[in-house]
């Protein structure tokens, strides 16, 4: 017989596996730092697989466990999408670690480090929104998000400014067409992060 306390209580799990995701995000952000602070090795890239497969594990588990249950507190899409947006974070972070490998020798002299402080703050953010839903605080996600939003315009104001800075002939052409791949892959990182809060926002709104 199908017990309603069971199938109701999944909301819990889904919850669960959400701030899980939105930690190995975290985690990849804590990774890219700790590579980026190193200049004077190449970056181990098995420190950036591996929460993006931990992140896969639980993006499939909330496929799997949206297969099994019948009610849910948030709408089913909107669980997939958020689930699907917070998995884009380490994978993103992980395809810029790559190249970041590929190109070690030619970049290891850039400074990152407003790129890093703006991910930082961003995806602390997107896991303390991920509480708040869990904790039903919705006016707390959509103050958190209004601060996130304020971290992506920072972001794309940053890449404007480097985009004047390549183009100004500082940068020898082939450093110049890697670091606008970097920097390019630094921003959608970020814009990752507005997207997980996008969603969230609109689940605030959904159920204010």
């Amino acid at each position: 017989m199908f017990s309603l306390q069971r199938i109701l209580g999944q909301d819990k799990k889904f919850f669960e596996l959400l701030e899980a995701s939105a930690a190995e995000a975290q985690s990849s952000i804590m990774a890219l730092k700790q590579a980026l602070n190193n200049v004077q090795a190449t970056p181990n890239l098995a420190a950036f697989v591996a929460p993006r497969r931990r992140d896969k594990k639980i993006t499939n588990e909330i496929s799997e466990l949206l297969c099994k249950t019948f009610v849910t507190a948030l709408e089913r899409e909107d669980i997939e999408a958020l689930s699907a947006v917070l998995y884009k974070i380490p994978k993103t972070v992980e395809k810029f670690a790559e190249r970041y490998a590929i190109t070690f020798d030619r970049v290891r002299d850039v400074d990152f480090s407003r790129h890093l402080e703006l991910l930082e703050r961003a995806v602390t953010l997107v896991k303390e929104m991920v509480q708040r839903l869990h904790n039903q605080d919705l006016k707390g996600l959509v103050e958190l998000n209004a601060q996130l939003q304020k971290v992506e315009a920072d972001g794309d104001h940053l890449i404007q400014e480097l985009n004047i800075e390549l183009y100004s002939g500082k940068y020898d052409p082939l450093k110049a067409i890697i670091l606008k791949d970097l920097f390019e892959l630094l921003e959608r990182t970020i814009d990752r992060c507005r997207s997980a809060g996008n969603v969230m926002y609109r689940i605030a709104l959904k159920h204010s």
